[in-house]
C-alpha cells in the first residue's frame, strides 16, 4: 500500500477498501457508517509510552457509551515497526486488559503491515487479513463482538472465508485496491 503524509487516512481507506470491500469483517460497515469508530493517532515512540495510551483509550472506551464510540484504532507508525517485537507487545496490552479489570469487557485485536501467522510464510497472502498500513491496536468491546457474531448466520467461517478471498485476490489484486495515484 502506498502511504500518505496521514496515518489515519491511510488506515481509514484500508478499512473501506479492505477490510469492508473485501468483506474480510462483516461487522465492520455498521460501525464505521455510524461514525463509531474512533481513529487515534499515537505519537509514541516507546513500547511504554504506547502502553500508557493504550491505557487511557481503553478507559475511554469502557466509559463512552456504545452509540458514541464502539470500537477504537489506536495507529502506531512510530513504535513497534518490527513485528517480533509487536507480536511481544501483544502480551503486555493483554496485561493491561487484565490489569484493569476489562477481561471480558474489552478486547485488543492486532494488525500490522508485517503481520504473519505461525507457520506461514511472510509473503503468503493469507497474512494479508491482519495487515494494515501501520501497526494498529484495534480495541473492541466484547459485547458488541458478541451481538455481531450471534446474529452472523455462520461466524465460524469467516477466517475460511477470508483466505479464500484472498487467495483469489493475489498479491496483484491487493495492490490493486490502494493505487499509487490516490
Amino acid at each position: 500500500m502506498q502511504r500518505s503524509a496521514d496515518p489515519v487516512a491511510d488506515t481509514r481507506l484500508w478499512l473501506e477498501r479492505a477490510v469492508i470491500g473485501l468483506n474480510l469483517c462483516p461487522f465492520a460497515k455498521a460501525v464505521l457508517v455510524k461514525n463509531q469508530v474512533r481513529f487515534v493517532l499515537s505519537d509514541a515512540t516507546t513500547p511504554e509510552a504506547l502502553l500508557e495510551e493504550l491505557g487511557e483509550e481503553l478507559l475511554r472506551l469502557r466509559d463512552t457509551d456504545a452509540a458514541e464510540i464502539d470500537t477504537t484504532l489506536i495507529v502506531h507508525p512510530q513504535v513497534l515497526g518490527d513485528f517480533l517485537d509487536y507480536n511481544d507487545f501483544l502480551d503486555e496490552a493483554d496485561g493491561l486488559v487484565e490489569a484493569l479489570e476489562l477481561d471480558g469487557v474489552l478486547q485488543v485485536a492486532s494488525f500490522h503491515p508485517d503481520y504473519q501467522f505461525a507457520g506461514a510464510a511472510p509473503d503468503d497472502i493469507t497474512n494479508f487479513t491482519n495487515r494494515a498500513p501501520y501497526p494498529t491496536l484495534h480495541l473492541l468491546r466484547e459485547d458488541s463482538v458478541a451481538r455481531a457474531v450471534d446474529a452472523f448466520p455462520d461466524p465460524d467461517s469467516i477466517p475460511d472465508r477470508n483466505v479464500q478471498t484472498l487467495e483469489r485476490l493475489g498479491h496483484a489484486g491487493w495492490a490493486g485496491l490502494f493505487p499509487a495515484d490516490r
